[in-house]
């Protein structure tokens, strides 16, 4: 072969090697699906911001930037709080995470969550456990500097070890770990059932894209929507405090897929 050749073929191979391919429509929602909802301890400073604070593939940032905003905007989590991942985006070079509902967001996701407080069945608000939680939101951009590449949740998690700890015993995992079976495992794997209320589909899903309500013979009934098309669609229907009924379907990822259905 010529050198020609042989360095055509090099230029390929290193090509191939800094484009990875794109995610597949699978891979996407599994992803944002393993990292939406998930709970973390903050282990830096993280300031209020209305655009996304980048973080490198090392865990690095610009921490002056990051004092600044405090100083500007207040503090979104100190180290040690806990915060919860309530909206994943994957964009073309990053992976996006709303942190505790993002700027305008705050301690509204946490309030009503109890935990058991030892013997007998009193329970303690999360707030006065052992973590305490974020008095804010803001948005975390995970910055690869190339496509993303096809990659787990857990992989993702690795990146952010610098930031937030999702390993540590969190006082939400205690309480969860009172909920009778169903619920606890429905938790564990991030769906809705039915019997749920609010707190505990806000721990399986997170908060949702939107919200609709109205009255269905002379039943107030509120839907919960989670997703959007081109993915994965779940309505979450809530009577009083409990969900009545769960209903998924795929909006626009085959021609095969079946229309995304008209909330009522």
């Amino acid at each position: 072969m010529s050198r020609r050749w042989w360095w055509l073929l090099a230029v390929t191979i290193a090509v191939a090697q800094e484009k990875p391919r794109p995610l597949t429509p699978e891979e996407r929602i599994e992803l944002i699906r393993g990292l939406t909802a998930e709970y973390a301890t903050a282990k830096v400073a993280l300031p209020r911001s209305k655009k996304a604070l980048t973080v490198d593939l090392d865990g690095t940032y610009d921490k002056n930037e990051w004092q600044a905003l405090a100083r500007e905007h207040g503090p979104a989590a100190r180290v040690g709080d806990l915060v919860q991942i309530t909206k994943v985006s994957l964009e073309n070079d990053r992976i996006v995470f709303e942190i505790n509902g993002g700027f305008r967001g705050g301690r509204k996701w946490y309030e009503r969550i109890q935990i058991s407080g030892g013997m007998g069945t009193r329970t303690v608000p999360l707030a006065g456990s052992q973590h305490t939680v974020a008095p804010g939101g803001t948005t975390l951009a995970l910055v690869f500097n190339r496509r993303l590449p096809p990659m787990k949740a857990a992989e993702v998690k690795k990146l952010l070890a610098p930031l937030l700890d999702f390993e540590k015993r969190s006082a939400t995992e205690q309480y969860v770990e009172t909920l009778p079976e169903p619920i606890r495992q429905a938790i564990q794997e991030k769906r809705a059932v039915e019997g749920m209320d609010r707190d505990q589909v806000l721990l399986a899903l997170g908060r949702p894209v939107r919200k609709v309500r109205e009255t269905v013979d002379g039943r107030e009934l509120e839907d919960w929507i989670y997703g959007q098309a081109p993915g994965r669609i779940v309505f979450v229907t809530f009577e009083g405090n409990k969900v009545v009924r769960v209903k998924e379907t795929y909006a626009g990822l085959a021609s095969e897929a079946p229309p995304l259905p008209v909330p009522r």
